[in-house]
């Protein structure tokens, strides 16, 4: 019986890497031209935000202008955070190796990440420094201000589209999105204030409206970390609860009496996994019921790469719950 079970387990086993192998190739296949055309956007992108931003910061300095230069920092986290997810999606192609064994798709979370932790740290200066010029108000060229603000508007409009044709069901495009909305909000955050000085010569418009870009950019940055931190974390996806994946596979796949010790996370935003004991009865067979779950688990939960571990009565390790 215990070698019938092991060998049972053996061409479960066996049937698992066949059967991942060719869900994973046709999976990459599909991922590869998306994450192609993803690269290629954010590159862009990367490119309008970092060749403006230096002349947006030139202007804040010149006209004097605090919600110009922030606008120029978020720019300039702009282009790091794009030039680093375009980064991320280069290292991603890179094949795994004995070391590392999914290879590099987990880095742009990890890109995701850094970027949300510089989007925090820009809007922190960014609320110091206005609270130094409400004390210290200083002479502003509303006029210079508001052409460069209307200039970095187009900019930010032009990134915008180019990166709205990307997947936005990935993390980094989310999050580049994100970045240039936000610069956008800023763009439009300047003009007012260059507008509101012009006709009412109101200049602490100026820092008043970089507290509004401030709190913009937190709410990115909020939103970037916290998702990108959940992946790294091996957190569930958000979209699939254990709970009910396990009991699904109890009431749904013929001869399953329990699932236990089951894990469930994400690789990168996109690929669901799981790893799963499953005590089967005495009177099944283990390679037909792996087949089956893994069947289930692909079909109705969008889990496409799972490790299922068959028990019977004399669990693995004794650890049957």
């Amino acid at each position: 019986m215990a070698h019938d079970h092991a060998h049972a387990h053996a061409h479960a086993h066996d049937e698992h890497t066949h059967g991942h192998d060719h869900a994973h190739g046709h999976s990459h296949d599909h991922h590869h031209g998306g994450d192609e055309n993803n690269a290629a956007r954010i590159g862009i992108a990367a490119l309008l935000t970092g060749g403006f931003m230096g002349v947006e910061l030139a202007g804040g300095i010149i006209a004097g202008s605090l919600a110009l230069i922030a606008d120029a920092g978020h720019m300039l986290s702009d282009f790091g955070s794009l030039a680093l997810a375009w980064i991320g999606f280069r290292m991603a192609r890179r094949p795994a190796d004995s070391r590392r064994t999914f290879g590099f798709r987990r880095f742009p979370v990890l890109a995701a990440f850094v970027n949300g932790l510089t989007l925090f740290a820009i809007a922190a200066w960014i609320v110091f420094e206005a609270i130094v010029r409400l004390n210290e108000p200083r002479t502003i060229e509303p006029v210079l201000m508001t052409w460069i603000a209307a200039a970095g508007l187009g900019v930010n409009i032009a990134a915008f589209a180019v990166l709205h044709g990307a997947d936005h069901d990935n993390l980094n495009v989310r999050g580049a999105l994100l970045h240039v909305v936000g610069d956008l909000l800023g763009s439009v955050a300047a003009i007012a204030a260059g507008v509101i000085i012009m006709t009412t010569g109101w200049i602490q418009a100026d820092p008043i409206l970089s507290v509004l870009v401030a709190l913009i950019i937190l709410r990115s940055a909020w939103s970037v970390t916290a998702q990108s931190a959940h992946i790294l974390l091996e957190g569930a996806p958000t979209n699939i609860s254990l709970d009910k994946v396990t009991h699904d596979l109890v009431d749904h796949v013929d001869g399953v009496l329990d699932v236990h010790h089951a894990h469930l996370w994400s690789l990168d935003g996109r690929r669901s996994m799981m790893t799963l004991h499953a005590r089967i009865a005495d009177s099944a067979e283990g390679p037909a019921i792996v087949g089956r779950i893994k069947t289930r688990l692909r079909e109705v939960h969008g889990i496409g790469h799972a490790t299922v571990e068959i028990e019977g009565d004399d669990c693995a390790g004794g650890e049957c719950g």
